[in-house]
């Protein structure tokens, strides 16, 4: 099937309509009953979405299943039997393997001279990945200091979809969140994370970049 064919040819595609396809979805599950149960099921898909990117990286894939299987038992538990206590475990377990994943493209992008259109997309899901990798480490910061991230009101932030859209913000330094940090925990997190959107863009997307309009120089 050409659709099939596609996403083998740019797996990275894929993985980046996932992950934008989840911005759009988030808010709605948050409004349904069974919410948690489709926050946890779509989560699974985008882990399996990443795995099949990371798979093309020079990185071990292996490693990358490894840490998705914990996630993947801990998701299906707190789908069937919703467990409050399990939050922080998951979230610490599901920013490891985001940061894995991430490492794995960056690692893909970079590994040759050459600037593919499936690396090109690759850059914009790596930043997604970057995005919900913090986006964890804000709900572990949250749950174990309550209060790290205030809303505008002075409540405390707590849905995913507050703390992804913080991440987001940050990681792309529009500046543009109503949402702020409160504990020097949570402002030293938001600081790492505003250093690593910059070199991602200096580094990697200026490189790529670069690499694509000397192929096009070059043709």
């Amino acid at each position: 099937m050409p659709f099939i064919d596609s996403l083998k040819r740019y797996p990275s595609a894929g993985l980046l309509a996932v992950q934008l396809l989840g911005l759009l979805l988030y808010p709605l599950m948050e409004t349904f009953p069974s919410g948690r149960t489709l926050f946890q099921a779509f989560g699974l898909v985008v882990l399996g979405a990443a795995l099949f990117v990371v798979r093309r990286s020079p990185w071990l894939s292996w490693i990358g299943l490894l840490l998705a299987m914990p996630v993947i038992v801990l998701s299906l538990i707190s789908a069937i039997a919703p467990r409050p206590d399990l939050v922080v475990l998951t979230a610490a377990l599901e920013a490891v393997f985001y940061f894995y994943a991430t490492g794995s493209l960056i690692a893909y992008m970079l590994q040759d001279a050459d600037a593919t259109t499936d690396e090109l997309i690759a850059a914009g899901a790596t930043f997604t990945l970057l995005a919900w990798a913090f986006a964890y480490v804000f709900v572990v910061c949250q749950a174990l200091l309550p209060g790290s991230f205030v809303l505008a009101g002075g409540q405390a932030a707590e849905t995913w979809m507050e703390l992804l859209f913080l991440s987001v913000s940050v990681l792309s330094s529009v500046g543009l969140s109503d949402i702020v940090p409160s504990t020097p925990m949570a402002r030293a997190i938001i600081a790492l994370e505003s250093f690593v959107g910059v070199l991602y863009i200096a580094l990697v997307v200026s490189r790529l970049i670069a690499l694509s309009t000397h192929k096009k120089e070059h043709r």
